[in-house]
């Protein structure tokens, strides 16, 4: 196992869930649920931008974001947004590693443990991403501590072009 804190990521639409593991990469806790303002954001830091200076904070190792496959395994429109988010994840912390774990049922089992905990609907919403990403994040740990392997893909990150004088790429 390495050692090194982690940061765990669920990507909504709306919110994002953020954990954090331990030094050691042995727990995964909640930190925060975010606004979902990137790549939107008009004005002031965006959620990704609330990552990348929680990542240089913690001096984490690594990125975990879950990928949010059918039961199938197949991959739609959130996969493809939670990969998008990926990407610019990998562009922004550089030379921190992001991977993409698989993280069906995720949210589903995040309101369960909720629910049985005595927690109502409306205090669920506040939350409930954070213990998505609490669990995306424990799961790669013990497939990691289980494996001797990091759990999922890695996201390679794509440096921009830079622009030119007229402002084209």
């Amino acid at each position: 196992m390495r050692p090194g804190v982690r940061l765990g990521v669920d990507v909504g639409t709306v919110r994002v869930g953020v954990a954090v593991s331990d030094p050691g990469g042995v727990l995964a806790t909640p930190h925060a649920t975010l606004t979902r303002s990137w790549p939107d954001a008009s004005t002031g830091p965006d959620d990704v931008d609330e990552i990348v200076a929680l990542c240089a904070d913690r001096t984490a190792i690594e990125i975990i974001v879950g990928l949010p496959r059918s039961l199938s395994g197949d991959e739609g429109p959130s996969a493809a947004a939670a990969r998008t988010y990926a990407a610019e994840l990998a562009r922004r912390v550089v030379p921190v590693g992001v991977r993409l774990v698989d993280e069906r049922l995720t949210s589903v089992d995040a309101h369960r443990a909720l629910r049985e905990s005595g927690m109502t609907g409306r205090r669920q919403r506040a939350v409930v991403d954070q213990a998505a990403a609490v669990l995306i994040l424990q799961n790669a740990l013990d497939e990691e501590r289980s494996s001797g392997r990091p759990a999922g893909e890695p996201v390679k990150h794509k440096r921009r072009r830079p622009k030119t004088k007229d402002g084209q790429r």
